[in-house]
This record gives C-alpha cells, sequence and structure tokens, in this order.
C-alpha cells in the first residue's frame, strides 16, 4: 500500500448545553452509521489460541460504527470502529480500494480500529489455516465472513457519508480506573499477572458530535486496555461493548463509538466473569460521563492529514542450530515458529524491517491525533501526550529528550489537546517499547509465536524509530497552514 496522507478525527458538544456553539456551528459537518455484524452461525472465536471449538451463542451483537466529518474546506474524513479482535493490512487495503471506487472517498481519508475483543470471529487469514489445527469448514467460515465484513465496511462508509449534516464539535475527558498493568517481575523473568505498580493510562478521551441545536449525535470515546475480560464462547464486545451500551441508553438517539487506545500491556482487572465484563463497562462509561460534565474545549478546523511509514527493525534471526533445537520443542507453537523461520533462514529470505503505520491528525489549534498499528504498549501514549502536549525545547526534538520527559513535562493550556490511539489500520502483533523490550517476556518477544508477521522481535530502535515518525508528521500538520 502506497503512503497517503489521512487521519484518527472526532468531533464532541455536550447534550443539549450550547457548548462553543458560536465558535463550531456551521463549520462541520458529521454522519453516523452502524450495522451489525455478529456472525449468523458458529465460527471459532479470536484470542486465545486455547480455545477447542466454535462459539456457543451471543451475550449482545457485534457492531462496526462509522463516523464522517467534513471541514468548511471540504476536506473529508470517515473513522470505522469494528468489534473484531484485528485486521491485517490486506483488509484495510481492499477496504481502500472499494470506499475510493463506490464513494470516492481518498485513501487519506479513512481510519480503521479494531476494538480488539477477544470475545469475536476470527479473521485473520494466516490464523485460520490448518497449520493452527482449525477445522476445514470453520476455515471456509472465516474467509466468508472475512469477505462479508469488509462488504459492510464499505458500505457502512457510503452511508456515513450520505449522513453528513451540520454538526458542531468539542472535546473532553475523564478518568477510569478499569486498567491495570499486566507486566509483574518475578524470579522467571515477566510474567503477565497483575502490577498495581506498573505504569497506566487511565484517561477517557471524549469527542462529541451534536447537531447545530446541540443535541448530542454521537460520542467517540478511548481507553487504553486490552478487551479479555472473557474467554468464555460467545460473541461479545466485552467491556467496550458494554460501555458503548451504557453510553447509548443513558443517551437515547446517540451513538457511541470505541477506539482502542495503547493498551498492549494494561488487562482489565479482575477478570473472566460476564459480571465483571459489565462492571467494566459502566467504569469507562462513568469516565465518558464525567468528562461530559466537565467544560469541552471547541474543536475547529481546519483538519489537516497525514499519514506515513516508519521502517522498523527486525532483530537478527536466532543460529540455524538454535533454530533446529526450538522446532524440536514440544510446544507446538514455538516449534512451527521454528520450523517457518528455519525454512526463510537456509532460503536467505528473512525480513529486517517492518513498515508501520503512522497516522496523526490536527484540528485546527485545539486537538492532535495520533494513530498507531498493532498492539501498542502504554509507554507510547504516555511520552507522546507529554511531547505533543507540552511546551517545546528550542532546538532539541521532543523525541531526543530521554524517557524522563514522559514524567516530567506539563501540558500547556494553550497547547492542543492530545489523543494517542493504538490498533488503528493494522493489527500484526505487539509493539514494544524500549523499555519492555529490555524486560523482556511475552510483549517484547514470546508474543511473537502466536503472530505471522514479526517472525523476529523488533530491535531496540523500535521506539525511537515510531515516536521519529510521529513528530515528522505532526510537525506536517502544525506547520501546514
Amino acid at each position: 500500500m502506497g503512503v497517503a496522507a489521512t487521519v484518527l478525527v472526532c468531533l464532541a458538544t455536550v447534550g443539549p448545553v450550547a457548548v462553543a456553539a458560536n465558535e463550531s456551528q456551521g463549520t462541520w459537518k458529521a454522519g453516523v452509521a452502524t450495522v451489525v455484524t455478529t456472525p449468523e452461525q458458529p465460527m471459532w472465536m479470536a484470542g486465545y489460541a486455547a480455545r477447542t471449538k466454535p462459539s456457543e451463542g451471543k451475550v449482545h451483537d457485534l457492531n462496526a460504527k462509522a463516523l464522517a466529518l467534513e471541514d468548511a474546506r471540504g476536506t473529508r474524513f470517515v473513522i470505522v470502529t469494528i468489534d473484531v479482535i484485528g485486521f491485517p493490512r490486506e483488509f484495510r487495503d481492499a477496504v481502500e480500494k472499494e470506499v475510493m471506487a463506490r464513494h470516492g472517498l481518498r485513501p487519506e481519508a479513512l481510519l480503521l480500529s479494531a476494538s480488539h475483543t477477544h470475545c469475536g470471529p476470527e479473521i485473520r487469514a494466516w490464523r485460520a489455516t490448518q497449520a493452527w489445527d482449525l477445522p476445514a469448514e470453520q476455515i471456509e467460515l472465516g474467509k466468508k465472513y472475512a469477505e462479508t465484513l469488509q462488504a459492510k465496511v464499505v458500505d457502512l462508509v457510503g452511508r456515513a457519508l450520505k449522513d453528513l449534516a451540520p454538526g458542531q464539535l468539542s472535546y473532553t475527558h475523564g478518568r477510569s480506573g478499569v486498567a491495570m498493568n499486566r507486566r509483574l517481575a518475578t524470579e522467571r523473568g515477566y510474567v503477565i499477572s497483575p502490577n498495581a505498580d506498573g505504569p497506566v493510562d487511565h484517561d477517557v478521551p471524549v469527542l462529541v458530535v451534536a447537531g447545530p441545536d446541540g443535541k448530542m449525535r454521537a460520542i467517540l470515546f478511548g481507553y487504553a486496555c486490552h478487551n479479555t475480560t472473557l474467554d468464555f464462547y460467545q460473541f461479545c464486545g466485552d467491556y467496550a461493548g458494554f460501555a458503548q451500551l451504557d453510553i447509548e441508553e443513558t443517551h437515547p438517539g446517540t451513538v457511541a463509538l470505541f477506539i482502542q487506545g495503547c493498551g498492549g500491556d494494561q488487562n482489565p482487572t479482575p477478570r473472566r466473569t460476564l459480571e465483571w465484563a459489565k462492571q467494566h463497562g459502566r467504569a469507562v462509561a462513568n469516565g465518558v460521563e464525567q468528562a461530559l460534565a466537565s467544560k469541552p474545549r471547541p474543536v475547529r478546523g481546519p483538519l489537516k492529514l497525514a499519514l506515513g511509514e516508519a521502517t522498523l527493525e527486525l532483530s537478527a534471526p536466532p543460529s540455524v542450530e538454535e533454530l533446529k533445537k526450538q522446532a524440536s520443542s514440544t510446544n507446538k507453537y514455538e516449534s512451527r515458529h521454528a520450523q517457518e523461520l528455519l525454512k526463510d533462514v537456509e532460503a536467505g529470505r528473512t525480513r529486517s524491517t517492518y513498515p508501520y503505520l503512522v497516522q496523526v491528525a490536527q484540528f485546527g489549534d485545539d486537538l492532535t491525533m495520533v494513530g498507531l498499528a498493532g498492539e501498542v504498549v502504554v509507554d507510547y501514549s504516555l511520552r507522546l501526550k507529554r511531547e505533543l502536549s507540552g511546551p517545546r525545547v528550542e532546538g532539541v526534538p521532543p523525541s531526543d529528550r530521554g524517557q524522563d520527559a514522559r514524567d516530567t513535562r506539563t501540558p500547556s493550556p494553550q497547547s492542543p489537546a492530545v489523543w494517542v490511539a493504538g490498533y488503528c489500520n493494522e493489527v500484526f502483533g505487539y509493539v514494544p517499547s524500549q523499555r519492555v523490550l529490555q524486560e523482556g517476556g511475552y510483549e517484547a518477544k514470546d508474543s511473537i509465536l502466536y503472530y505471522d508477521i514479526t517472525v523476529t522481535p523488533f530491535a531496540p530502535s523500535v521506539e525511537t524509530l515510531i515516536v521519529s515518525k510521529v513528530h515528522e508528521l505532526v510537525q506536517q500538520v502544525r506547520s501546514d497552514k
């Protein structure tokens, strides 16, 4: 896919209260559309390698939702949120091509966001193969579902664009304590277990779109936390699904859309019961209500978009001897990964880099939004929000100020609000920070056994390269008058 300009976007205003109506009214158009995406028959579910059977019914419907925006200059953008664990780059490429052909929407005007629910269908082609022990009929169902979902998303974008009408936008944010860092240091190294002292991002960013009369039409909200409360066999949006239902019940006629944050190393805590999923959803929804009770800041245009690729470096593969040893492992995932990687090493076709999507949107001087691909750990949102909203240091790029910058710099009231999201446009695996790579563990390297893309872990330069690309694109949209 070629690099295009695009953006992550949203809107806001608080209910019928006249929030900055004189400042934003008439400068935006917005449209909303939704579609149910729940499979009509039992399907293999995504998210846990230990699954042994197809789905068994649903708790509530899965959905895809689209929010279309157009500024006073006619610049359009559509953000689509989907209740799915993730999608490969090929899925986005196919949707991008179709919305251009059918709706005239340029590639830079499209953002896809996965909620990362672990109680949705498996649509990743590389996962839906017999190499992963899936029955042949389930592989075929997965392929057909992915094709159907693609068509629904394309149609959804068109309906959201047709729904464009004058609106008002504003931004606010609340807090929620659902997430807990899941990387715990033990004698065996870092393991997945609740860590009350680990870094978290409890921010609940909220963008609302309202009509000229101030009545809310849509709320886009985010939170940085895995959708892993549940691990059973019923389709469900997990806490994010319940949060959307709660918001829509509280605000009849308003569509709630969830965008996942940098929650790669965050888990909802406690977990594993439906009641906890409902409570976590209510807690995040309360964060939205908390935000709506505060004074929002108007979001004005113009809308300026940028999409780029950071060329991330991968570590060198193990030696042939080490791979042969791993290939004989009793762990079938380690064995499979080593066998495939060994074939590439012996054929001389191992990859050394990965093209990583970074997306930025600037709303006038009011809001900067950053969309990152993959399962991004929380360090990225903490660092980027500090660096992009805090005071500038003359002659020193923020990305060169070191990791302490994320903890010591204070956002300026005059600076744009900053929203950083993960799981955007492609979900290929984990995106560790330099700290996580140094510590090791699942998010650093162990998870590659269950993914198809990063056949070797990222090199230590991963955080520097991503953050540098973000700053490059932010500078581009902030200077583009």
